[in-house]
């Protein structure tokens, strides 16, 4: 019986939420083992502000460096950690995965993503999302000091609490034009992406016929977790450590 494939989403780790951090340790270490491949699709920190940020002894580094000894581990960027780098990846010994990607599982083309920019309707983010994402801007950021760019982190963080609090839920969602767009142009039927915080297995129309959506929820309210068996494909939700 081939192993399961795990895909997780939308960690968020940060000091500020510990029980996120240990439910993840724990994670890695009983459930990455027996499976196959594991796959995080982005925000696996709340904030990442470069590789140099973080001390090689920390403690998540560790055990992912553990876990990929048994298990490969992919680690798409998100919207949080966008600045994760060859330096994580080596520490690590996680394989960072580009952000879109198509993986085979279990014999499916399926198209992996982090999910933002899916989310077209936010026409601010989505301006915001290109800025950041430009290696011009990245180098720029990565040269201040690192208490410097902690600062700028948290006032963003704060902002983007603020103005999500604003903000109609439809329009931090994906978009079905974009959802259609990305399928076809990758000639998949499947699709897993996080990001929105909305767990659940929608079906989609596709040029090769009905397709899947699966959305992975987050870990500090969900505890979300994809099991992808070879018959089938189960959404669980994950009990946190106290």
């Amino acid at each position: 019986m081939p192993r399961p494939v795990l895909v997780i989403a939308d960690l968020h780790l940060d000091r500020s939420r510990p029980a996120a951090t240990q439910t993840f340790l724990r994670f890695l270490e009983e459930e990455a083992p027996q499976a196959e491949a594991v796959y995080i699709l982005g925000d696996l920190f709340e904030a990442w502000i470069g590789d140099d940020s973080v001390a090689a002894d920390d403690p998540t580094l560790l055990a992912l460096r553990a876990a990929a000894t048994t298990t490969s581990i992919h680690v798409m960027h998100g919207n949080r950690d966008f600045l994760l780098g060859a330096d994580f990846a080596t520490a690590s010994g996680v394989n960072l995965l580009p952000d879109p990607s198509v993986v085979t599982i279990h014999g499916e083309r399926v198209l992996m993503m982090h999910g933002d920019s899916l989310c077209t309707g936010d026409a601010e983010y989505m301006q915001f999302r290109a800025m950041v994402r430009d290696p011009a801007w990245q180098r720029q950021f990565l040269a201040l000091p690192i208490e410097e760019r902690l600062d700028q982190a948290r006032q963003a963080r704060g902002a983007s609490t603020k103005r999500n609090q604003q903000l109609d839920e439809a329009i931090m969602d994906v978009t079905p034009e974009a959802v259609d767009t990305a399928m076809r142009d990758h000639g998949v039927r499947w699709l897993i992406h996080g990001h929105t915080h909305r767990p659940g297995i929608h079906d989609v129309k596709t040029a090769s016929g009905t397709g899947k959506r699966f959305v992975v929820g987050d870990w500090f309210d969900q505890g979300s977790v994809l099991r992808c068996h070879s018959d089938r494909w189960t959404l669980e939700t994950l009990p946190h450590e106290a």
